[in-house]
């Protein structure tokens, strides 16, 4: 398997720095290279970066590449410098030598780690999502490399859409572009950076501002970023959720600037950190608007506890009022934004699918879907909890693994009357899948705050400097990574395989299909316009083949002349008004790829049934097939 993914090495390469060189050049500019935590905050930065340097060239007519990227981190690196010397006067000392290692090394080891676990559910780089959401999702793509536009405002042409959240898109076509690799390849090698680098720093940064710059913290989040099922792995199996996928990993690195606003030395590092929170919501929204909802949510919990928490301390009517004033307009903002961001009931009509105490049970463990537990993982989020409840102040940092907990068991185990869950789950289309990947998101830090709680019990018992315990430290460390290969984790990736298997039986493309394809480079001009059914995989014959399409998705705009071609076209030797429709389309070729589709289900595609089981004719001249995959040319019309 391991040289079958030879041909995603350039791609995830260029991933690769595309999510690491921006951000730590800004962190660098900012604050300097002491700060331990700051280096895992560069993916969020890089990812809003390459977000708003992409709409910045579609918006100026710059092509989508390297240029654009330099340009916006120069000017970003520029002002986070400026912000340095105006205004903060810290200088931090850096963490033990030791704990900065043992980091490095444990972030190291998730990435290979989860790289392994993402190649495994993807099999091969070429391997596509048999999912619904993959054909935008693909064609998006394709549609951005050809025209070198991967701005928010341009790639929803696709589908028909004004505005597009684009910063899964504008990595993954900057990766082929760059790299020259293929559509699925690029994807299959951004979504293994995003998952495999993004993801684990953004957890470590978020633990390491929470809970301090320890061994066990660093060690500990980089462990358990590859112990569950729920995230990354779910959101590229159900969907496909790419670009949920992207936000949330590294809305972690947004709960640690929350934090880090809150512990505010003074006046100018309150403006740097704002500046830091600014620039990441901006990457966030970019990424999936409700990944930013979830910032809001989790981050506004925490606030109004430190808001009450820091009022009881004071006791002053002053700060009691202040207090108040600032909570009520959170509050009324977040009122405000969940109104905003409704969704219609075509798109959020998901409903439960179990009771709300199997919901309570699946999120405390971090075990949604009916994933296998992980005693481990279990174990600690227990101990977690536990050391919490002994020293709940220490414990601000749990509430966002509440907040999580909450929308979860709301969306999964209440009625869909229930009006509490329609009023604070609709912004995710009350799809219980997305909010589940937020459980691991939130809910790390308390994990790790168990594995902390073990190892101050446990450190009582050893004297420091003893290579006794720099054992037991290197023997804990391989025990945690054990949760990479846990029954969560192998529980996901088994499920997920599924989603990207190429055979003759799959969804959306059949092997036959795929083969197919793969031959129209050589059966079709370049200038063919080809008909078929969107709800099978002749909609990627212009993600795969390059090859136009009438029908991008199933759910694009058709004019009168495309339905009639849908619903006629097997009648085009009788009816004259086939023929008139076909040639002012200027459709020269059709897809046959059967009934089969996306959805598996016989009715998905009747809109589309007279596309479909066609017969060579007096106009339709058999040009291809594999098995039951053909290829025709409209010819006499």
């Amino acid at each position: 398997m391991i040289e079958s993914w030879s041909a995603a090495i350039a791609p995830f390469t260029v991933a690769t720095l595309a999510l690491v060189l921006p951000g730590a050049v800004i962190v660098v500019a900012g604050w300097g290279v002491r700060r331990l935590s700051l280096w895992f905050f560069a993916p969020a930065l890089s990812l809003a970066v390459l977000a708003v340097a992409s709409v910045l060239a579609g918006a100026v007519g710059l092509r989508w590449g390297p240029l654009p990227i330099v340009i916006v981190t120069v000017l970003i690196a520029a002002i986070a410098a400026s912000i340095r010397l105006l205004w903060v006067r810290d200088a931090p000392s850096a963490p033990p030598l030791r704990v900065t290692l043992t980091t490095a090394a444990a972030f190291i080891a998730a990435i290979a780690a989860i790289i392994i676990q993402l190649m495994t559910v993807f099999g091969r780089p070429e391997n596509i999502s048999q999912t619904f959401d993959a054909i935008v999702h693909l064609n998006t793509i394709r549609y951005a490399m050809d025209t070198a536009n991967a701005s928010a405002f341009h790639i929803g042409a696709t589908s028909d859409i004004a505005f597009y959240p684009n910063a899964w898109h504008a990595l993954v076509t900057l990766s082929g572009l760059v790299s020259g690799s293929s559509v699925p390849v690029a994807v299959n090698a951004a979504n293994i950076a995003i998952g495999a680098v993004a993801w684990p720093a953004s957890v470590i940064a978020l633990s390491l501002t929470t809970l301090g710059n320890r061994m066990a913290v660093g060690i500990a989040a980089a462990a358990l970023s590859t112990g569950f099922g729920a995230f990354p792995i779910l959101l590229f199996d159900f969907g496909v959720l790419y670009p949920n996928a992207t936000a949330y990993a590294v809305l972690p690195a947004g709960l640690a600037a929350v934090w880090m606003l809150l512990r505010a030395a003074d006046w100018g590092d309150a403006i740097r950190t704002t500046a830091l929170l600014l620039l990441l919501i901006v990457g966030l929204g970019l990424a999936h608007p409700n990944a930013f909802l979830a910032l809001y949510a989790m981050g506004a919990a925490v606030v109004l506890m430190f808001l009450l928490m820091r009022a009881i301390d004071g006791a002053s009517r002053r700060v009691w009022l202040t207090n108040s004033a600032i909570a009520l307009l959170i509050l009324l903002v977040g009122a405000g934004l969940w109104r905003f961001s409704r969704t219609g009931w075509d798109m959020s009509r998901w409903g439960p699918w179990q009771s709300t105490a199997q919901a309570f049970g699946e999120a405390v463990l971090i075990s949604p879907r009916s994933y296998p537990v992980t005693l481990l993982t279990a174990a600690l989020l227990i101990a977690g909890l536990i050391a919490i409840a002994r020293r709940p102040r220490q414990g601000l940092f749990a509430l966002p693994f509440a907040v999580a907990s909450f929308m979860f068991i709301l969306v999964s185990g209440t009625p869909v009357e229930f009006l509490l869950r329609e009023m604070v789950t609709n912004p995710w289309y009350n799809d219980s899948f997305r909010l589940a990947a937020l459980l691991p998101v939130a809910g790390i830090p308390v994990a790790v705050f168990g594995v902390v709680f073990v190892a101050d019990a446990s450190a009582r018992k050893l004297r420091a400097g003893t290579p006794l315990r720099a054992g037991v430290t290197a023997a804990a460390a391989v025990v945690l990574f054990s949760v990479a290969v846990g029954p969560n984790v192998s529980g996901a990736i088994a499920q997920a395989q599924v989603a990207y298997r190429l055979d003759p039986s799959a969804a959306l493309l059949t092997s036959d299909e795929a083969a197919l394809l793969e031959r129209l480079d050589d059966e079709t001009p370049d200038d063919a316009l080809i008909a078929g059914s969107p709800w099978t995989g002749t909609s990627l014959a212009y993600a795969l083949a390059g090859r136009d399409v009438v029908e991008l998705h199933v759910f694009g705009s058709r004019n009168a002349d495309e339905i009639y071609v849908d619903e006629h076209l097997r009648d085009i030797d009788k009816d004259p008004r086939v023929c008139n429709a076909v040639r002012a389309l200027g459709v020269s070729h059709v897809l046959d790829f059967g009934t089969q589709n996306v959805f598996n289900r016989d009715d998905a595609a009747a809109d589309r049934a007279g596309i479909q089981n066609l017969a060579p004719g007096e106009h339709l001249e058999l040009v291809d097939s594999q098995g039951d995959a053909r290829l025709f040319q409209v010819v006499g019309c």
